[in-house]
């Protein structure tokens, strides 16, 4: 038997949650004895997941496959469980993880538990503790098929290494035809993007326009941050949809999470409560994002946030 990933990539380079999800399965991996196989697709440099626990990768190449295509991809995951016999097979909560887990859970006749923070617990049947009622609250779940996928919620459990060297196998099924056509892909280039993002620097309303969102974007500079923004400001067009945040918008699971004159709509709270230490900045005391926040500052960003990044820039400076 195996643990199966699915390390994601982009740019052919493996992103974060790659690490973070192989961290996670060598972690089951050491109570159930099983062998750690990751799948990557049009990836450089897979001898990285190795650092993570990974003992195999079945690395695909195929220059048609450099665009995501649920059907494909679904294809791909499916054959490898298949060929390694894996009995676990772990993704990330990426957009496009959540995609696919269903897809392949139907072909492997899997069960499949969603946003999982702990490493499942064995004693008694297979238990997993995920996020509900968005981040609102835990629950537990029991897997009871013979194959099991899970969705590992981002930043949930962490990047732990443990030196392995990982075998690269050139893995190149036969994939089906798909009736998905990509037209085209928009991206946000040379940007921290928010799903991979430790730190999130967010801007709302309380900035009353465009023109001021240097300051967001200086202080996401100096944090090495995403940033993003409330759905207002993008209805508004002073920032792209791809930045927003929130419930309706894009998910945020983020070590920290900084709200500048955001003022806290349930939807937006939903969306970043994930997030493990939230800041906000607001001139209103009574902002309801007060009452979510771990720490707040009650002052007008356009001289809290100058200071911020000064202070920020001297720590670094003395600290590098």
């Amino acid at each position: 038997m195996s643990i199966l990933i699915y390390a994601e990539s982009e740019n052919k380079k493996l992103k974060k949650v790659a690490y973070e999800v192989a961290s996670y399965a060598s972690s089951i991996a050491e109570n159930t004895q099983d062998e750690v196989v990751a799948v990557t697709i049009n990836v450089e440099n897979t001898e990285e997941l190795g650092k993570y626990g990974v003992h195999k990768v079945l690395n695909v190449q195929n220059e048609n496959l450099n665009t995501f295509n649920v059907d494909h991809y679904s294809d791909i995951l499916t054959k490898a469980a298949e060929e390694v016999n894996a009995n676990i097979l772990v993704l990330s909560q990426s957009a496009n993880a959540k995609y696919l887990a269903p897809l392949v859970s139907v072909n492997l006749k899997a069960g499949y538990a969603s946003n999982v923070v702990e490493l499942p617990e064995l004693d008694n049947g297979f238990q997993v503790k995920r996020n509900v009622f968005t981040n609102k609250a835990f629950g537990m779940a029991e897997i009871t098929t013979d194959k099991k996928i899970i969705g590992l919620s981002s930043n949930a459990f962490g990047l732990h290494e443990k030196e392995t060297t990982a075998e690269n196998i050139d893995f190149n099924p036969e994939i089906s035809d798909s009736n998905i056509k990509v037209q085209s892909v928009d991206k946000n280039t040379d940007k921290v993007s928010i799903a991979d993002a430790e730190i999130v620097v967010s801007g709302g309303r309380g900035l009353k326009g465009p023109e001021n969102w240097g300051m967001i974007e200086e202080l996401a500079d100096v944090l090495d941050a995403a940033t993003a923004c409330s759905k207002p400001v993008s209805d508004m067009g002073w920032r792209p949809h791809s930045e927003h945040v929130g419930q309706t918008g894009k998910p945020v699971a983020s070590n920290l999470y900084i709200a500048v004159g955001i003022s806290g709509a349930i939807q937006h709270l939903a969306g970043i409560n994930a997030s493990k230490t939230k800041v906000v900045i607001n001139t209103d005391e009574e902002a309801p994002f007060f009452k979510a926040a771990d720490y707040g500052v009650v002052g007008d960003a356009f001289e809290v946030v100058p200071q911020l990044i000064e202070k920020l820039k001297e720590f670094k400076a003395n600290n590098a």
